[in-house]
């Protein structure tokens, strides 16, 4: 009797980027790439935070040919993402990518400025679109399948106070996962988007240092606890890998069981 193999969660040789790859969720995401063997490139507009994470991730590298390389860019800026996009692609297009740039800014929607507004869906939302057509206009033109993972949100499923704006940006993340995922399908390019609970990171701590938050935020999930960003790891690997082959159009839920209730 001949088992069934199962498939390689190895990335060796392949190219991945990630958006917002410079702190939290981001450079969890960029590392776990790495020790998967991709070559890596992280991009982010903070050049001092940018700097940082490449260290940090070249000291991690277990191969002298692999490579990880840090770009200062602002995803907003369409024409600068299709520049940085068409270079790589001159030498090899992304295989993967981690779609993950985003912001949050919590207020009850009567309140909500226009400039909070704008500041949030053009980076959660348009930032996304712009990326994401230029990976997928890359690979088309190479011939080349490839893999999409949209950082969302246990908020693109459902919806919470004063996150009225951040779980529409969520739910428009969804909807572009599911509706890409079934326009390039054929052409071996998979879309999936990754749905983590409230993560401890800079951009959480603010929220998680107020005790009466933290407690509404264990509470929702069924485990009782916060996530940590390795806890997201795994995820993106199997996403991005041969592992998913079958998976595209779906959320994987890394949310503590916060959707399940």
């Amino acid at each position: 009797m001949q088992l069934p193999v199962t498939p390689s969660f190895r990335l060796d040789g392949r190219c991945a980027l990630v958006t917002g790859g410079s702190k939290g969720i981001g450079l969890a995401a960029a590392a776990a790439l790495q020790q998967a063997g991709a070559h890596v490139t992280i991009v982010a507009r903070s050049a001092t935070e940018l700097d940082g994470a490449v260290q940090a991730l070249r000291a991690m590298c277990a191969s002298e040919g692999q490579r990880i390389q840090g770009e200062r860019l602002d995803v907003t800026d369409a024409r600068a993402v299709a520049a940085m996009v068409m270079r790589q692609a001159e030498q090899q297009p992304f295989d993967i990518l981690v779609n993950n740039a985003g912001m949050n800014r919590l207020s009850a929607l009567a309140e909500m400025e226009d400039a909070n507004l704008d500041a949030m869906l053009d980076l959660n939302v348009k930032a996304a679109f712009y990326v994401a057509r230029e990976f997928v206009k890359a690979l088309l033109t190479a011939g080349r399948g490839g893999s999409i993972i949209n950082m969302s949100s246990q908020m693109g499923h459902v919806g919470g106070p004063h996150r009225t704006l951040y779980c529409a940006s969520k739910h428009a993340i969804e909807g572009l996962t599911k509706a890409l995922a079934w326009e390039v399908g054929r052409q071996g390019i998979r879309v999936n988007s990754l749905c983590p609970t409230y993560i401890e990171t800079d951009l959480t701590a603010t929220m998680l240092q107020n005790q009466e938050f933290r407690s509404f935020a264990e509470n929702g999930t069924a485990l009782g606890r916060i996530g940590r960003t390795e806890e997201i790891m795994g995820a993106v690997v199997f996403l991005a890998s041969d592992a998913s082959s079958l998976t595209t159009g779906s959320a994987l839920m890394v949310d503590g069981g916060w959707t399940a209730h």
